[in-house]
């Protein structure tokens, strides 16, 4: 069953506003076997919403719209739609209860615009919102159906879950959709298609394979859509164990697993410990580390050291080591993984060093040149990189690519001990 979603909303278009409605829709339909055809954004405008919506059903069997449903003048939605489907708003009753429910729960004031939102078309079911004031409408033509629920993110998502998905669910049978993404970080996108050519080559024909690159890593998805229940998740596990069998040590995680939480796991199955020193990486790293729930059973800390000062005074980096090789280097970064692993004690470490841009390159040096350091008692390695693209993109890259560089170090330890 294929689908279209429409955004309508001037503030979106403006870029006040970013349309995170239709990736959840997006993500939460193709779980239930109902692709997305396409997603478009528009303005607040009649004439544009109806050309739009009859140019997506010429392509699609179900058109989702989100936004427009207020009580303010320029909620035009309902107004709109009406026109669509040639018919008028009446009073619905049942949408009023709910209103006033939802009205008083907040302790605030019934007025005539609440009222307003409980006119509805005629010729619609109503969807039930009981986290807002502006009720979903259902609408049917022919085969087609259309749509249409408030654009604030919690109201349209209860509609969804609670009413929307399960209807479609029962009265249609949708596509079985099943999805497995391999997390693979440190190895560019054109070096990995190589790598991987034969296996990709050897996929059995049901079985969707997709490139999802982003700074630092690459997250391949292995997809079956069929109707057909003899297809399993098993057949993908098995393209992924061959996966692992070219590429060892090298997927970092399965589905929602991320560099973050894969070392959350070495890092609490092995007791160990981390703490980081960070200098173009600003604390990006300390902050990855920290999203993960139960971080601090493992993360000790980190010393941001900008400043050479702070590198020498803190770090215990030896100041003949900044003047003979500068502060991006070698010797500069390992002095700073030991150091920050002798001062909090933990068992691992990571440093970086670089120049992150836009300025401060130099022929011998580019803007981009790091310098990543994982310490442990065992040993201490370092790597030099030189990443691309703008300041925010380069201290990404580096900071993945040291989580990276760590969870290696640790897979090493832990096979060599």
């Amino acid at each position: 069953m294929q689908a279209e979603i429409i955004t309508i909303g001037d503030e979106i278009l403006i870029g006040q506003i970013v349309d995170s409605n239709s990736a959840w829709m997006a993500k939460k339909l193709n779980l239930i076997g109902v692709k997305i055809h396409q997603i478009i954004s528009i303005s607040d405008n009649s004439e544009h919403i109806i050309n739009t919506l009859k140019n997506s059903l010429l392509n699609s069997e179900i058109v989702f719209i989100t936004g427009g449903l207020g009580p303010t003048n320029d909620d035009i939605t309902k107004e709109t739609l009406c026109k669509f489907f040639n018919t008028k708003l009446i009073f619905h009753q049942p949408s009023f209860e709910d209103i006033k429910k939802f009205v008083k729960s907040r302790n605030s004031v019934l007025n005539e615009l609440n009222k307003k939102q409980a006119e509805i078309p005629e010729n619609c079911m109503p969807i039930r919102n009981l986290n807002g004031t502006a009720p979903g409408m259902w609408f049917e033509q022919g085969n087609k159906i259309i749509i249409s629920m408030p654009g604030v993110p919690y109201e349209m998502k209860a509609m969804m879950e609670n009413i929307i998905i399960p209807e479609l669910q029962k009265r249609y049978k949708l596509e079985r959709i099943i999805h497995k993404t391999v997390l693979i970080p440190g190895i560019p996108e054109a070096i990995l298609a190589e790598k991987i050519e034969q296996w990709e080559k050897h996929l059995p024909e049901y079985i969707k394979l997709a490139y999802l690159p982003s700074p630092g890593l690459i997250r391949l998805r292995l997809s079956i859509y069929t109707k057909q229940t003899e297809y399993s998740e098993k057949q993908i596990d098995d393209e992924i164990q061959k996966l692992n069998k070219i590429l060892p040590n090298t997927i970092a995680g399965i589905d929602k697993e991320n560099l973050e939480s894969s070392i959350a796991n070495l890092m609490i199955s092995n007791k160990l410990t981390l703490a980081t020193a960070e200098s173009c990486t600003g604390g990006k790293i300390a902050q990855l580390i920290t999203s993960i729930p139960g971080c601090s059973n493992y993360f000790l800390g980190a010393v941001i050291s900008y400043a050479n000062t702070v590198k020498i005074e803190s770090l215990g980096v030896n100041n003949k080591s900044i003047e003979s090789s500068g502060a991006v280097s070698k010797q500069v970064v390992e002095e700073m993984a030991k150091g920050v692993r002798k001062k909090l004690g933990s068992t691992f470490s990571i440093a970086t060093s670089g120049i992150a841009g836009p300025t401060g390159g130099t022929a011998e040096k580019p803007v981009g040149t790091t310098w990543i350091a994982v310490s442990s008692s065992n040993r201490t390695i370092s790597k030099k990189y030189i990443f691309t693209g703008e300041r925010n993109q380069i201290i990404e890259k580096a900071s993945r690519t040291a989580l990276n560089l760590l969870r290696i170090e640790i897979l090493y330890t832990m096979q060599t001990l």
